[in-house]
């Protein structure tokens, strides 16, 4: 079976496809300024970017995995959220605090999706 790497760079691809199936990698605003859900916007344009390249979309989310950099935006993140997932298609998710890559990182966001 072939895999198809998207926007490859020399630490990692932004997503792989590997047969019917596509990954991305953990997706991070280009605006650190942006509150969250201004990154949470920001990231989920790119999530479609990167379906659209891969022959998907968000209609075929497998799962999710959302990570904060404080637990108690959690609902300034989910009504962007809500708005952006198909009803009735929504995936398995699960969303954690954690400490992301950079101070300004306040969202971060990889999913997983049929073709």
């Amino acid at each position: 079976m072939a895999i198809t790497r998207y926007k490859t760079g020399p630490r990692m691809s932004q997503a792989v496809a590997h047969g019917d199936t596509v990954y991305t990698a953990g997706q991070v605003a280009d605006d650190l300024e942006a509150d969250v859900a201004g990154q949470t916007a920001q990231i989920l344009a790119k999530i479609d970017d990167l379906l659209a390249q891969a022959g998907t979309d968000k209609s075929k989310l497998i799962s999710a995995t959302i990570w904060l950099a404080d637990m108690a935006t959690f609902n300034e993140m989910n009504p962007l959220w809500d708005a952006w997932v198909v009803p009735g298609e929504t995936p398995a998710r699960a969303c954690v605090e954690a400490r992301l890559a950079a101070p300004g990182y306040k969202v971060e966001i990889a999913v997983i999706a049929g073709r």
